[in-house]
């Protein structure tokens, strides 16, 4: 509350007035005065019962208002909004005017107890999470059966909006990195990638029409690995980073200009908490990455390992052998990589191996469950 209402007086004298408060805060002042209420009413009914010996400690009524009105939905607000308000925050301590609001206005406050806004922030959540462990407490002391049973089943229900809002969260996280991704990758055009395609200027403009840029748009694909790596060219060693799906492989070349594909300026894209640092460092450089060549389907994917008997004599560390099939088995692209280390070699071997794996699992059950009819009649 200490940053949120120092931000609104500093708003109300013009200052920081672009700073989104619902952004960064969401309904905190709600969650704030519902979760106090909610204390207050249960301590109450405490203090009435130790002063009061022959008063009942009647904890149903306080839980069936809260745990079965906004409660929790309050909190479950605060929670969808925390990874995009950590996101906002990230970019906005960037500048020097917000860093003079979160260090000389708040956190010099004694009664942040030196803690920053990142660490506040995500107080709520821990909250929400042992609101199960009160009811549980409350459930293994109350003598009363037909209580102890709707203690059990509130405690159920509290449990089971926490799981869907990880779910919820996860796939808000996923969205946000994969929105970040399509940002950052960019998709040269067949004839910038490769010269033996020539295509006449009059019929670029319809070939650009049919973008792979919208191959990151699905929400329900998984980012499972990645990371950087080098691959060996016949006359040089190449920078290229990989991203490891889970339906597809793409390599991409890592570019430092500040311009990116198009014109835009790439340092001053938002940089989303839940990349690796690696990549974070490299798009606040004013880098992104290239796609080298078409993705690579699971199913067409051919995994190898170099022997380390090539290593003195081509010259190789660490290194193992991607090649691409066509669906006739044709092997139409290969790329000889190498990693940092041993370790790094082995982690990437045993991802793209394990992805292969569920990748095949998981379209063998598809295709099963579509070929399997119901018994013909003894008739036929």
């Amino acid at each position: 509350k200490i940053f949120m209402n120092t931000l609104k007086y500093l708003q109300s004298n013009e200052f920081l007035l672009d700073v989104d408060l619902w952004r960064l805060f969401a309904n905190l002042e709600e969650l704030n005065k519902i979760s106090l209420s909610f204390l207050k009413t249960f301590f109450g009914t405490m203090k009435e019962h130790v002063s009061k010996s022959d008063s009942p400690m009647d904890f149903s009524s306080i839980l069936r208002k809260f745990f079965q009105g906004d409660l929790c939905q309050t909190h479950q607000i605060y929670c969808l909004n925390y990874a995009s308000a950590v996101f906002y925050l990230e970019n906005l301590r960037q500048r020097e005017d917000f860093g003079i609001y979160l260090k000389q206005w708040c956190e010099q406050n004694e009664q942040c107890k030196r803690l920053h806004l990142p660490e506040l922030l995500v107080a709520p959540l821990h909250r929400l999470t042992r609101y199960p462990l009160l009811l549980n407490n409350i459930w293994k002391r109350s003598t009363d059966e037909t209580e102890k049973g709707f203690i059990w089943s509130l405690k159920e229900k509290v449990e089971k909006s926490i799981r869907d809002l990880e779910g919820k969260v996860k796939w808000l996280d996923n969205f946000q990195k994969f929105r970040q991704l399509q940002e950052v990758i960019i998709w040269p055009q067949v004839w910038d990638r490769d010269k033996r395609f020539f295509v006449p200027e009059c019929l670029k403009q319809s070939l650009r029409e049919n973008s792979s840029e919208h191959i990151l748009s699905s929400a329900n694909r998984l980012l499972l690995h990645e990371g950087r790596l080098t691959l060996a060219e016949s006359t040089r060693f190449l920078d290229v980073y990989l991203f490891l799906f889970d339906d597809f492989l793409l390599i991409t070349k890592i570019k430092r200009n500040k311009k990116k594909y198009g014109g835009s300026d790439t340092s001053l894209i938002p940089v989303c908490p839940s990349l690796t640092p690696e990549l974070q460092s490299f798009i606040r450089e004013g880098g992104f990455c290239t796609v080298l060549d078409q993705p690579i389907p699971l199913d067409r994917l051919i995994l190898k390992n170099i022997d380390p008997v090539h290593v003195t004599v081509f010259s190789l560390r660490n290194a193992f052998l991607i090649q691409h099939e066509n669906r006739y088995r044709q092997c139409i692209a290969v790329f000889l990589l190498q990693a940092q280390t041993e370790t790094a070699k082995k982690t990437w071997m045993s991802q793209i191996e394990t992805a292969i794996s569920n990748y095949t699992m998981q379209h063998e059950t598809k295709k099963s469950t579509a070929f399997c009819f119901p018994a013909e009649s003894s008739e036929i």
